[in-house]
């Protein structure tokens, strides 16, 4: 794996964990509206799809999308405004955590609905089947939205039309505070895609390098006509479901054994073994992303709230 692609990836994923922690600490503050359910230690999966993806590729997010949305390349200002409710927000400010996202970088805005946005990526792969373009639908999903029957039937159209469309499920153990094997019947998660002939893969999602190796060969198998996929990430969110949750139902054991697989620390031991960066260009870019998260913090302060008068503009009846 080339040099230039190992750097994007790491600052990729650095950028969303800091991110992250930025909009922690400004909802401890009382200044960010409404709840997070923020993507600590899942940076990978993101990533590493991502990184295959050119604008006109498109994905489709959960309730837990900023991760996805910067790895896709939403501008880190127009996100923090629409976390503030304000007009230059991506989604103008009426969207919100849940539901960022941008058009023109194939990144549409989030389906906060558990499963959700997989019957709403059928049909964007559908789309683009019939429009013969030769690009690729990405479905983000949690373990928990595989219960829904949106998944169900959103997974049997697709394999029947054979569509361009890479389900990527985001497995971090936890439904929110339910075990994931008090929810599936099966030993292995990807058993449950055997029954609608889609091929399924499982992949370590704490690995940029692996989910990206894998992405990047089931979209190879896509433009010789085949898919759709089904790709299961083995992750872990070093936080809780959302700002709400205690996080009391997990062993500090397992947290413990999750956070020593941190998907950044691992990309950036490997580019100081390949002696591409070390500890003070590491630290130089830790200072660089933060920096652009305050200028995208002063950003969205300094920009206006939605007009009152565009209050309906976007419902429909």
């Amino acid at each position: 794996m080339n040099k230039k692609l190992l750097l994007s990836m790491h600052r990729k994923m650095l950028t969303i964990r800091l991110f992250e922690e930025k909009l922690n600490s400004l909802f401890l503050q009382g200044q960010i509206p409404g709840t997070l359910h923020l993507y600590n230690g899942q940076e990978a999966c993101a990533v590493g799809v991502c990184e295959n993806l050119n604008d006109k590729d498109w994905i489709l997010s959960t309730h837990r999308p900023h991760g996805h949305a910067i790895a896709k390349g939403v501008s880190l200002q127009s996100m923090m405004a629409e976390l503030f409710a304000k007009e230059t927000g991506c989604c103008g400010g009426f969207g919100g955590s849940m539901h960022v996202g941008d058009i023109n970088k194939g990144s549409v805005p989030a389906i906060a609905i558990v499963g959700g946005n997989i019957p709403i990526a059928t049909g964007v792969a559908l789309s683009f089947k019939m429009q013969k373009r030769k690009n690729v639908v990405c479905c983000f999903l949690g373990d928990g939205a595989i219960n829904e029957g949106a998944f169900h039937e959103g997974v049997n159209m697709a394999s029947i039309w054979g569509l361009p469309l890479i389900f990527v499920c985001e497995n971090n153990l936890y439904g929110a505070s339910t075990r994931i094997e008090n929810m599936i019947g099966v030993e292995k998660l990807t058993d449950r895609l055997k029954g609608y002939g889609v091929k399924s893969f499982s992949v370590d999602g704490m690995d940029v390098t692996k989910v990206y190796t894998m992405i990047n060969n089931l979209i190879k198998k896509i433009k010789f006509g085949q898919g759709p996929f089904f790709l299961e990430c083995k992750t872990y969110r070093f936080v809780g479901h959302s700002r709400s949750d205690t996080n009391k139902y997990r062993q500090k054991s397992e947290e413990i054994f999750w956070k020593k697989k941190d998907p950044i620390i691992r990309i950036e031991k490997k580019l100081v073994k390949e002696k591409i960066l070390d500890t003070l260009s590491i630290d130089k870019i830790h200072e660089e992303i933060k920096h652009e998260l305050n200028q995208a913090v002063k950003f969205a302060k300094s920009s206006p709230h939605p007009k009152i008068l565009n209050m309906k503009k976007y419902v429909y009846a």
